[in-house]
């Protein structure tokens, strides 16, 4: 396994010969403890009993101390480039325990183990009724009898008729302002993925596929990020407990900002006098990407993809193309399609792809989580890899850890997006709080290609601000930044928007949740190198002040620069001398402050 500056090195520290017997178990800076409760768990944060897990061994837990395992790794994409961690081990049984100080990672040294987690009626909770897309809501909740969305692919209900199957991650207020996020990561081949099956208050783990063919002698890592909003927010848990890169030379892996067609047509890319406006827009904004959509295999105009492809490198604009995955969503979906499934296809399609320029490919329309999707999507990866190809997953489960062993995984849906101003009315009213959810859930575990910053309309509108689209810019990270508006509705920005969209970073040296509460607000920080953004959206429908802490500032400013709202529904922009401990926003507004360091 290549080991250097981008991957991790884990080491294993025996502390001590022979094994210590441990009825309570520790985090190493002891904020976390753990008390073994017969054959489960109970979880303290501070000494408060934060997480109840009755069931994680068939037997009688009796731990024992391994030894420290240490995490320090580079990134290519994500909220932080830089990761450490560092955890406690404990085994009992065929139970692998690690303590971290910003929660707990736990798998069985076999291929199956039974996991159940108690959430109490009453406890605060945004969770995701399950579907094979992960494009739902995380509404707000105090209890599991929820009746399920209609339109959900997977429904399962109690005889009550309750929603009983939820999907990754799950986020929970056991305490006041204390904070329980609930995944799981290091999905390898030959496993499925899992979801959570509530009886009451009893929420098992079930792997989407039972029984499978697997390599591993063991299981992926169940999670419970654990602490403040900072905490979860911050949390690299998911990346530190998954396999280090794969990929020896990753100096082809650049992310970026992207202009995208999808959106404003809700169509395909097979007309090549519109891709000609997207990459001219890309140009104009500095953008180094243009992503051409499905249907390009069926190219009007008599012209080809090859033709789009080269007008894009001509412009000095990376063209990334789309290909259906041909295992979800296949007759009357678009193409192209069955191009990817068998290995000697895809890697002809792939050399095809590296031959003539192509920088990247969106893959579309997967099936859920069963161990078919789950080999398949590493099989794309790893053979994306060869021929030096970004990868962005639609219509595909959420992350669990796969940018970090595979760096050319950009992003991955998953995600109730933009899109959705397409489909249905819904979206319009629920926006603004869903984008204030998001930060807290979602986002946590991995890139999300949400396709943000609509400043105009497209089939159904948009009720959110202009200061609050640009503000999803920042706030929702993905390695693969996709544009979602028409050329027309970017190039009539102010210019210090358009400068601001052609100089964004898709990836953070650092990130710090400032202030928020899920569904209300959310104010991050975000740094590369010298610069800072500090970006925040008010979720609700009447004015409200966002104040933050001001004190990640160390570096004294150069230059200040806030974007907001005006009263009258247009844009603020204007330089400022000082950092402002709150920003008053409208309605559904949001705001970027732009802070250039010494």
């Amino acid at each position: 396994m290549i080991r250097n500056s981008f991957l991790l090195t884990l080491t294993l520290l025996w502390l001590c010969a022979p094994s210590i017997k441990a009825q309570s178990m520790a985090s190493p800076d002891e904020n976390l403890t753990i008390q073994v409760k017969g054959k489960g768990l109970t979880v303290y944060w501070q000494q408060q009993p934060i997480l109840d897990i009755p069931t994680v061994s068939d037997n009688p837990l009796s731990p024992e101390l391994a030894g420290q395992v240490t995490a320090d790794y580079r990134m290519l994409t994500g909220k932080r480039l830089n990761c450490t961690n560092k955890a406690n081990e404990y085994r009992s049984g065929n139970l692998i325990l690690r303590v971290y100080n910003d929660g707990i990672a736990f798998r069985y040294a076999a291929k199956t183990g039974e996991t159940v987690y108690r959430i109490p009626e009453g406890t605060r909770r945004w969770m995701q009724q399950w579907c094979d897309s992960y494009e739902g809501f995380f509404p707000l909740a105090t209890t599991c009898k929820v009746e399920p969305v209609p339109s959900y692919s997977g429904i399962s209900k109690t005889d009550e008729g309750w929603n009983n199957r939820w999907g990754y991650p799950a986020l929970l207020e056991p305490k006041d302002n204390i904070f329980v996020l609930l995944t799981e990561a290091n999905i390898e081949r030959g496993q499925s993925a899992s979801y959570l099956m509530n009886d009451g208050e009893l929420f098992r783990v079930v792997p989407a596929e039972q029984n499978t063919e697997s390599a591993s002698d063991h299981t992926p890592w169940h999670i419970a990020i654990i602490g403040s909003l900072a905490d979860v927010v911050e949390s690299t848990l998911v990346t530190d407990v998954s396999e280090p890169s794969k990929i020896t030379d990753t100096s082809w892996i650049q992310p970026g900002v992207a202009s995208w067609i999808y959106w404003a047509y809700n169509h395909g890319s097979n007309n090549y006098d519109i891709i000609r406006k997207y990459v001219d827009m890309a140009a104009t904004l500095h953008l180094p990407y243009i992503l051409i959509d499905a249907e390009w295999d069926e190219m009007q105009n008599g012209k080809t993809i090859e033709e789009a492809v080269n007008y894009a490198k001509e412009q000095g604009v990376r063209p990334l193309i789309w290909y259906n995955s041909s295992v979800g969503w296949v007759d009357g979906a678009p193409g192209p399609k069955f191009r990817l499934n068998k290995a000697e296809d895809r890697e002809k399609e792939f050399a095809w792809c590296e031959r003539i320029g192509v920088a990247g490919v969106k893959i579309d329309f997967f099936s859920g989580d069963d161990q078919r999707n789950m080999d398949y999507c590493q099989d794309l990866l790893e053979s994306a890899a060869r021929h030096h190809l970004l990868v962005n997953f639609h219509g595909a489960t959420i992350p669990r850890g796969w940018q970090r062993t595979w760096p050319n995984l950009m992003t991955t849906e998953g995600v109730y997006g933009a899109e959705w101003y397409n489909n249905v009315p819904t979206f319009t009213n629920k926006a603004a709080s869903h984008n204030a959810t998001l930060p807290f859930t979602r986002n946590v575990i991995g890139p999300m290609d949400y396709t943000p910053c609509t400043f105009s309309d497209s089939q159904h509108p948009h009720i959110t601000s202009l200061a609050h689209e640009l503000a999803l810019t920042v706030l929702f990270e993905s390695g693969l930044q996709h544009l979602a508006d028409r050329p027309e509705s970017f190039l009539s920005q102010p210019q210090q928007v358009q400068d601001f969209l052609g100089q964004l970073p898709t990836a953070w040296d650092e990130t710090r949740l400032l202030s928020g509460y899920p569904g209300e607000s959310v104010v991050i920080a975000r740094r590369s190198g010298k610069t800072w953004y500090v970006a925040g959206i008010n979720g609700t429908d009447n004015p409200h002040s966002l104040a933050f802490a001001t004190d990640f500032l160390k570096d004294s400013a150069q230059q200040m620069t806030l974007f907001a709202d005006s009263e009258q529904g247009g844009w603020s922009i204007h330089s400022i001398q000082e950092l402002p401990a709150a920003v008053v926003c409208q309605p559904r507004g949001g705001f970027i402050i732009c802070i250039q360091t010494k």
